[in-house]
């Protein structure tokens, strides 16, 4: 395969991905589809991307796209993943996979239909201070780990008028991902409380969900450690931090306090034997850019950058959203078609990731009742199953 042409879906978020495809030295040509006109034209022109489709039934139908990029909001996330696969396409799509343990189901399907490849586009598990953190872990530096707490605080007031009252839980993939890559594991039960309650502005999206913010505790198999998670989208008094913390029998670390910059290190040393407890060593510690990971055209994407490509009228400075991570996402997808194999987070892995957040929410519906989630990775696993069917999200 000389090159492949990807149809990134949508400009508001997706356009921060387009410089990347276009720098991908596996993508032949990108394509943007986004039904705004308007943003259409300014993308293209800023890029100097020549296709422009404004309706993602005629990227489907086009032969010569390869793949599609979802960045569409979360509603549509499950019906267009489907709807790409069965038309034959690659999918990547943004998180969650879905919202109910029905489609993540009939995304499974889709994918073991088509063919075809699928990926979640996780941010956390790509960014340099989840790459940081898992180098000590690896190295065995936190000891046996003993603690995992993810946190994702963001008031959304001003945001489109679809997020009003969204389920925090269904969007837990960023605060609970990094538990499941670090160890290796999947969730195999979840309590979850709702806290606070929304103000009648706030509950007006039609869902069906009473809280500000939502607290859960989900089991892990195969290890004794707990991850504890704090989900919030509305009336928080807290700025902007998505993130989490480690804690091991010799270290801990924990996720910047403003969100960004140099992750805190804590160091227990042994007892002297004289003085009741252990010292503790603090310490700042910038995490790496691990851009050697990636192909030279993709590594300076890792931090801010500016580009400019044949057919752009002027340069154009590209962010380095979400912890450098965005030129990951963007490799391990392309790579996963070129080399024919599973991306790293294909749909059964995605589906694992996302299962909890839908099962959480349903126990903080049911006042914490403990909640079981499938296990979407065992081996000969059929897509379906799951918790009782009351427990299951309409």
């Amino acid at each position: 395969m000389s090159g492949i042409t990807v149809a990134v879906v949508g400009l508001g978020f997706g356009q921060d991905f387009v410089p990347i495809y276009l720098a991908h030295p596996a993508v032949a040509e990108v394509v943007l589809v986004e039904p705004d006109p308007a943003r259409a034209a300014e993308v293209a022109q800023r890029f100097g991307v020549r296709r422009v489709l404004h309706g993602f039934e005629e990227a489907l139908a086009d032969p010569s796209i390869d793949a599609v990029h979802v960045l569409a909001p979360v509603v549509f996330h499950a019906e267009m993943t489907v709807a790409a696969l069965d038309a034959g396409k690659h999918v990547a799509c943004a998180v969650p996979m879905a919202t109910t343990l029905e489609d993540l189901d009939r995304i499974i399907d889709a994918a073991d239909r088509s063919g075809r490849r699928y990926m979640m586009m996780e941010t956390s598990v790509h960014g340099r201070e989840y790459l940081t953190v898992e180098s000590m872990f690896r190295a065995g530096e936190f000891g046996s780990p003993t603690l995992y707490r993810g946190f994702h605080v963001q008031n959304l007031d001003g945001f489109p008028s679809y997020w009003l009252g969204f389920p925090p839980m269904h969007y837990v993939t960023h605060a609970l991902s990094p538990a499941l890559a670090l160890f290796d594991t999947t969730v195999a039960s979840v309590r979850a409380n709702g806290s606070g309650r929304l103000t009648p502005d706030h509950a007006r999206g039609g869902f069906d969900n009473p809280f500000p913010v939502e607290v859960g505790t989900f089991l892990l198999r195969g290890t004794d450690v707990v991850a504890d998670v704090v989900m919030s989208f509305f009336q928080t008094g807290r700025s902007y931090i998505e993130g989490f913390s480690l804690y091991g029998e010799r270290r801990g670390v924990e996720w910047p306090a403003d969100n960004e910059g140099p992750l805190t290190v804590h160091d227990m040393l042994p007892s002297d034997g004289v003085h009741r407890g252990n010292r503790v060593t603090t310490r700042l510690h910038e995490p790496a850019d691990h851009g050697h990971l990636l192909p030279p055209p993709l590594a300076p994407f890792v931090r801010p950058t500016t580009v400019r490509f044949p057919g752009m009228t002027e340069p154009v400075t590209v962010a380095d959203g979400h912890g450098g991570s965005h030129p990951f996402l963007v490799h391990e997808f392309v790579s996963a078609i070129v080399e024919d194999r599973p991306s790293r987070i294909d749909e059964r892995i995605a589906a694992a990731w996302t299962a909890p957040g839908i099962c959480a929410h349903q126990s903080a519906l049911h006042d914490g009742e403990l909640v079981p989630v499938p296990d979407y990775t065992a081996p000969g696993r059929e897509a379906r199953g799951g918790p009782d069917p009351s427990l299951r999200s309409a």
